[in-house]
């Protein structure tokens, strides 16, 4: 299992999260390595929105990808996503942070998801969320 942080993730388990374009860095480090082991379960986490509110889990990633249909499950602050890298992508909600409605989820989330079964509640809480 990798456990690494992203800065995109599309629906179908795309990964970007070595470059934001305009600044300077210094590689892109071991990240593809990571992700590119057999069978490794790849677990991205990410604030579930950028600071300027944009979207960060999307249809397609916009920045330069660190690898295609790698990630496995999505942790962000808000929720989990479980990815169908196997079935042409797609997500599926898992769990949901307490007082976070689907409704919520859907506004900040830019792409489409289902809803599992019964979607656990995270362990946080929406006054424990930064503004």
């Amino acid at each position: 299992m990798t456990i690494l942080g992203g800065l995109q993730v599309s629906e179908n388990g795309d990964l970007a999260n070595w470059i934001i374009p305009g600044k300077i860095c210094k590689g892109m480090g071991g990240a593809m390595d990571l992700i590119s082991a057999p069978n490794a379960k790849v677990v991205v986490t990410l604030d579930h929105v950028a600071k300027n509110g944009s979207h960060k889990i999307l249809t397609e990633c916009s920045l330069p990808l660190t690898g295609k249909r790698v990630v496995d499950r999505i942790i962000t602050d808000l929720c989990v996503f479980d990815v169908d890298k196997k079935n042409h992508g797609g997500l599926t909600l898992v769990e949901i942070a307490a007082g976070i409605t689907v409704e919520d989820l859907r506004s900040r989330t830019g792409c489409g998801f289902k809803i599992g079964a019964d979607p656990l509640p995270l362990m946080i809480e929406e006054s424990d969320l930064e503004p």
